[in-house]
Formats: C-alpha cells, structure tokens, sequence
C-alpha cells in the first residue's frame, strides 16, 4: 500500500522496504564489477586479488557503521551532505555534498559509456550516440515513473547477475578439477603466498573501494522508507556486506583460474577473455549480454541517489529550489532532476572511461571521509558520548579506523582525480562564498519537521 497522504509537491511516498532498499545499493554496488576490475588489481597485487578486496571490504565495513550511526540520529535523505552539515557545521555540509555532487552526477554517464562500449563491440554498425541516448532515455523514463518500480527491475537485473556468476563459478570449479590454473578448487594461493605484499594489496584495494561505492547511496532513500532510522543503517551494512562476499568468492575463484595474467591479451579489459577461456564462445555471449543489463541496474540505482541528492540541495535552497526541489505531482518522483542527470549522461557520447572512472573516486572518498569525522564530532564531542568502553569504541575509535583507511585511498588516488576533483572543489568553494555573502552568513537550509 502507499501513503496517498503526501501532498502536493512537498513528499515523497514512505514505500520502500529493507528488500527493496537493499537491491537497490546491490545493484548500483553491480556485482559483475568484480570482472571489469579482475585484470589491472590482479597485476598490481601479483595475483592476490581476494586478499585485496578483503582490505577494502574492511575498510568500507567501519565507514557503513559510522553512517549507520548518523543516519538514526539525522533520517532525512541527503547522504553525507545532510549528516556533516548537522554533525560539523552547514559550510562544510554544503563542500561535502558538493564534493560528493561529482561523483553522483557523473556515476550514471559512465554507465550510459559501458553500455555504449559493450553494444558498440556486439553491433558495430549501430552508431554509438544512438546507444547512449536509448540507455539514458530508458532509465530516466523508469525513473520517472516510480521508485518501487525501479526496485522491481533492480531485483530482477540482481537476480540475472547471481545467477550468471553462480554459473560462472560452477564452470571454473569444473575447469580447476580438470587441471586448468592451480589445477585445485580449494587452495590459500590467490589470498596468500610468499609474493604477497601488504603495499601491493593495500594499492589494490584502493581500486577495489570503487567497486563498493553504492553502499552509501541507499542513504538518498531515507525519505521514501519505511522506518528509515532502523531499515537504513541495517540496508548500509548489508549492501556492504553481501557486496563485499560476492566479491571475495567470485574474485577467489577467478584467481584461482588465472593464477597469473599471461592468458590475457589486454589486461584491462580482461572480462570477454575471462569468460571465452572459462566457458567458451556461447557463454562469452551470454556473459557479454548481462553486462549490458548490470549497466541498465547500476544506472537506474545512480541517476535515483543523484536525483535525491539535487532535490534535497535544491529544498535547502543551495540549488535553485524552482527547478529541483519538485516533485511530480502523482508520481512523487523529482522529474526535472532525472531530466538534468540524464542530459549531463549524454556526455558519455565524448568520454571515455579511465578519466570517467578516476574523477568519480574523489567526491566518494571526501563523503567517507567527513562520514567518519561527523560522528566523532557529534557523538563524542558534541553529545558528549565518552562514558564507557562501548561509547568510546562507537563513537571515536571505528570512526577513527575508518578515517584512517579512507585517508590511505586518498594517498592513492591518480593525478586526473585529484586535479578534476580538486577544481570542482575550488568552484564549490566560490559558488558558497556568492550564496553565503562572503561566508558572513550560514548557507541556507531545510529543517524538516
């Protein structure tokens, strides 16, 4: 049933459930990711890429516990733009979600640029503009229509994905049993052997934290759940966690197969060659045609939080609120937002994906990052949470770990993501010192009832 109580333009309808919120961060999360990355971590970690995904898991495990703390104390939608501007103070509030802004936006235009870079080497003859304009027309139409509706496609596009890779991983243990790779299904290689080096893991798991970026925008969804307090935190760890487990199996038993990387004629895109030695031509085909259907998910789930992220910028007032603090008035859904992330998707028609993919990094590590420092500040400082070892662990030293490896992905971002980032920053910082008349006065801001 849904809450008709909403009215006019000013709420979203309470319908989602933890199921639904789940598979949505599963699916922007995209679980096949562990394929596009195989190669390029494999190399970096001399083929330990499990252990590699074991250390970012850990470390996106203490940074899901911080924003589980945040979102019970501050359950409106916003993600990191909402909780540090409560937790620390508005201007940096907006910064983080300005910051964080980059990474959304740009999220649903590099899925509209696999899509175009899968369907262009299936049908070459098709120009590739067409491709990215029916993916982004696709999804946003989804989008408009309503947010259950893109949890039902999400589930089935989740489903498609588990079922593919428990395929997947029948054929390599079939494969491993008749001599192929390490020749055994069952082995400690792939996690840990005599090459094995913590920098190189710790290299590799920053690549890795990429893979778990979708962890965090369930958070954009805290308007349309149901008792979000106790459904959110709940829907951030498992999203991190299920994600994180299909990551280490799957990823174990591809290291398993190839236990080095000279099979490979392109390490970078390793994915087509992965499935073609694994399961032979037809499966390559199938396999191929799921990853189109992985992007249609992931865009889905990353054009939703980016649309949430504007509408609640633009109820603050930061954004102009005329045009993306609306919501249609019977779909509860904000049209004009999903409209401007879909225009700025077509840049994929020019981009290609290792700047795409670098750029993003920086707004989802400055949010991890202020996540954690918003607790320690809030909670333990500012609530004053420090009797007892239990408060101390919660609320300074998790937060604290988390800070910690989310700082040592900073150390390895490349220079395109630094620079990129660090411009829009720059242009963040001039746009609030306009709106706030020098930074004399605070930003504006939406206190919901």
């Amino acid at each position: 049933m849904h809450d008709h109580s909403a009215t006019g333009t000013g709420q979203f309808r309470k319908s989602l459930r933890l199921w639904h919120v789940v598979i949505i961060g599963l699916a922007y999360l995209t679980p096949m990711t562990v394929f596009d990355t195989f190669g390029i971590v494999s190399g970096i970690t001399a083929g330990h890429v499990p252990s590699a995904y074991i250390l970012a898991l850990a470390g996106v495990l203490f940074t899901a516990v911080s924003y589980g703390t945040l979102v019970r104390r501050f359950p409106q939608s916003g993600s990191a733009y909402t909780y540090t501007q409560r937790a620390i103070n508005p201007h940096v509030g907006f910064l983080v979600g300005w910051s964080s802004l980059l990474d959304y936006l740009l999220l649903p235009m590099v899925n509209a640029l696999l899509a175009k870079l899968y369907l262009s080497a299936m049908f070459p003859e098709v120009p590739e503009w067409a491709w990215v304009v029916g993916f982004v027309t696709l999804i946003s139409l989804i989008n408009m229509r309503s947010i259950n509706l893109v949890a039902h496609f999400n589930l089935l596009f989740v489903l498609v994905q588990v079922a593919i890779m428990s395929v997947f991983v029948y054929l390599c243990v079939r494969g491993l049993d008749q001599g192929e790779g390490l020749g055994t299904a069952w082995s400690l290689t792939p996690f840990v052997d005599d090459k094995t080096q913590f920098a190189a893991l710790a290299a590799g798991a920053t690549i890795l934290c990429f893979s778990f970026l979708g962890f965090d925008a369930v958070t954009c969804l805290s308007e349309e759940t149901r008792d979000p307090g106790k459904t959110i935190p709940k829907a951030i760890f498992l999203t991190a966690l299920i994600g994180g487990v299909m990551f280490i199996g799957v990823s174990y038993f591809i290291q398993a197969y190839f236990p080095t990387m000279q099979r490979f004629h392109d390490q970078e895109a390793a994915l087509p060659e992965i499935a073609l030695y694994v399961g032979g031509k037809l499966f390559q085909s199938v396999f191929i045609a799921c990853t189109v259907i992985n992007t249609i998910a992931s865009g889905l789930a990353s054009q939703t939080s980016v649309s949430r992220l504007l509408y609640v910028m633009g109820r603050d007032n930061v954004l102009p609120a005329g045009v993306f603090a609306r919501l249609h008035p019977r779909f509860k859904t904000p049209v004009l937002n999903i409209i401007v992330v879909g225009l700025i998707s077509l840049s994929a028609i020019f981009f290609d994906l290792v700047t795409a993919t670098s750029v993003i990094n920086f707004g989802a590590l400055v949010a991890f990052s202020f996540v954690n420092l918003s607790v320690i500040n809030h909670c333990f400082l500012r609530e004053g949470l420090r009797q007892g070892l239990a408060n101390k662990m919660k609320y300074l030293v998790l937060p604290t770990i988390g800070f910690c490896i989310i700082v040592s992905l900073w150390l390895d971002l490349n220079e395109h993501s630094l620079l990129f980032g660090g411009v829009w920053a720059a242009l963040g910082v001039l746009y609030l010192g306009w709106l706030t008349k020098a930074f004399r006065v605070a930003p504006p801001n939406y206190i919901a009832e």
